[in-house]
């Protein structure tokens, strides 16, 4: 059974790239510097690039931290740039003035039919998208007393009622998102929508929280989605460096042939008592040297396996290959042996290898 039919979804155009359509799933973070510190929020968000990152979006608190909008936009950072905005309709008036990307509000929390107003018609002259952000923690009150709880139901609702805010002025250059930091309703708020509307998605597991258990939480969420063929673009939401969000959105999407490039593959076993090397720590070890490198978005198969039972089978299937024996190991090119090297001697030359194909 192959991968289900990407659901249908309308264009919505942020500076460069496209969210929606055919285009392929867009990967999206958040700087966690202090806006107003402009030159650290330049230097995350061009460390973020660099990792792969398609949209970065900054926080907007004040009326003052537009200025680091129009600086970076100055600058020409290559990624579009999305201000995130709460309550405040005139900071939203002024980032789409500045020439932001895109702004991140709830049309709903910004009060009078007249605010909201003057934030479309700004958005409109400047071609500005607006996603709409819901959670399970912003719910409308009158929407959670109807459903007594945060429920997928109620999620969607919410996004809905807030699109509806600013379709009433005609406006539909929209992208809805809801989020959850339960799984399992952040998957059916998104099913719900998928059905009734023809917004891009934005997917992502509110407050994941860090480490193995954010990361299994989101590939769920998010992967879940993506291989029923919804969702649009990512964010991957780590109590970790941004760039380590990136990182997991790429593999998210990888996981699910849906990178657009896909980078370095890399296969290795699980290890048994047939593992005579440190192939853990090789791993590791081999996976933090090429992204120092920049070799990680080669687009190469690497197999790191820790036995000659399935190394040289699965270093066939691969470009390049090393098989652990006791204290040695071979290196391997699309499954043919190329020499018996000492372990300590192993990680250098696949290493060695991988560079010819930059």
């Amino acid at each position: 059974m192959g991968m289900q039919k990407r659901r249908k979804s309308r264009e919505v155009r942020v500076g460069n790239i496209f969210i929606g359509g055919n285009h392929p799933i867009t990967v999206q973070s958040m700087t966690n510097t202090d806006t107003h510190d402009i030159e650290a929020t330049y230097a995350q968000t061009m460390r973020l690039a660099e990792a792969g990152c398609d949209i970065v979006r900054i926080t907007a608190p004040d009326l003052e931290s537009v200025r680091t909008f129009e600086v970076l936009k100055s600058r020409g950072v290559p990624v579009p740039l999305v201000a995130d905005i709460h309550f405040n309709h005139e900071i939203a008036v002024a980032a789409s003035a500045a020439g932001v990307d895109k702004i991140r509000i709830n049309p709903g929390n910004i009060g009078s039919d007249e605010r909201v107003y003057k934030v479309v018609e700004e958005c409109r002259k400047n071609g500005t998208p607006i996603r709409i952000g819901v959670n399970s923690g912003s719910l409308e009150r009158h929407i959670l007393e109807r459903h007594g709880a945060p429920t997928a139901e109620a999620l969607a609702e919410s996004a809905m009622y807030h699109a509806s805010l600013l379709e009433k002025f005609g406006f539909s250059d929209i992208v809805l998102s809801v989020k959850a930091s339960d799984t399992l309703t952040m998957i059916e708020a998104n099913r719900i929508l998928a059905e009734r509307v023809d917004y891009p998605l934005h997917l992502g597991v509110t407050e994941a929280g860090g480490g193995s258990s954010a990361l299994i939480k989101s590939s769920i969420g998010i992967g879940a989605l993506l291989a029923e063929g919804i969702g649009d673009t990512v964010r991957v939401s780590l109590t970790d460096d941004p760039v380590e969000e990136v990182y997991s959105a790429r593999e998210i999407l990888s996981a699910v042939g849906m990178l657009k490039n896909p980078g370095i593959d890399i296969v290795s076993c699980p290890t048994c008592g047939r593992t005579k090397i440190d192939l853990i720590g090789m791993v590791r070890e081999f996976k933090e040297r090429v992204r120092a490198e920049g070799l990680d978005r080669l687009p190469v198969k690497v197999a790191l396996m820790g036995c000659v039972v399935n190394g040289p089978g699965e270093a066939r299937e691969a470009d390049l290959g090393i098989a652990g024996g006791s204290g040695e190991g071979l290196l391997f090119k699309r499954g043919v042996i190329v020499r018996k090297l000492p372990e300590s001697e192993l990680l250098d030359a696949l290493i060695a290898e991988l560079r010819l194909y930059k």
